[in-house]
């Protein structure tokens, strides 16, 4: 009898809390974020002829793997870690004082020097030298796009004139005008980059 009087309500507790953590709440979070931001709760896809292409929200690589350098008429996107696999998101790890940390940068401002045709001592954004903790940024500062725009108008046979309206188009404002900063999704950029201006073949 004891026990009887002891199972029944952890029974019925159970049956309660599953049907309201493991159900109702499911649903009514699902059921709030497809109303009030439904393109996000969808992952962001892009599709492209009725095939998906990827994710604004995730980053793309644009660099040719074996010589490190950005794909000729493209945007270069932050580095990443994983390789933009968002199977296996995260960072390097590597202390700002780690050597491996500092000769990458080292390079990547160099390489990005030479691309851009820039001076020996002309800055380079950071986020371009570096990884996000994610590895997955789509998005870097507009200083970094604006240091590129010479390089893509050239590349494509366009004005920088018309790359920066692209630009404008990709960038964000910060989160409720005041959290965070502006960025430019690079994703978003090169696919309107290849829509309106297609490369010559």
């Amino acid at each position: 009898m004891a026990l009887k009087t002891t199972l029944r309500p952890a029974i019925a507790l159970i049956i309660v809390f599953t049907a309201l953590l493991g159900i109702a709440y499911p649903l009514a979070t699902t059921g709030v974020a497809q109303v009030l931001f439904g393109d996000r709760a969808d992952g962001s896809l892009v599709e492209e002829n009725g095939i998906v292409i990827g994710s604004s929200l995730i980053g793309q690589s644009f660099i040719n793997p074996d010589t490190n350098e950005v794909i000729p008429g493209y945007f270069r996107g932050r580095p990443s870690a994983s390789n933009y696999d968002a199977t296996a998101s995260g960072g390097s790890n590597y202390g700002p004082t780690n050597q491996l940390l500092i000769d990458r940068v080292s390079e990547l401002v160099a390489l990005i020097r030479t691309e851009n045709g820039l001076s020996a001592d002309q800055a380079v954004p950071v986020d371009l030298v570096t990884a996000s903790g994610s590895g997955l940024d789509p998005d870097i500062s507009p200083a970094s796009a604006e240091l590129q725009v010479a390089r893509v108008a050239r590349q494509r046979g366009i004005t920088e004139d018309q790359v920066r309206e692209l630009i404008d188009d990709a960038t964000s404002k910060p989160t409720l005008g005041f959290m965070g900063e502006e960025r430019v999704n690079v994703f978003e950029l090169n696919k309107a980059l290849d829509d309106r201006y297609p490369m010559a073949s």
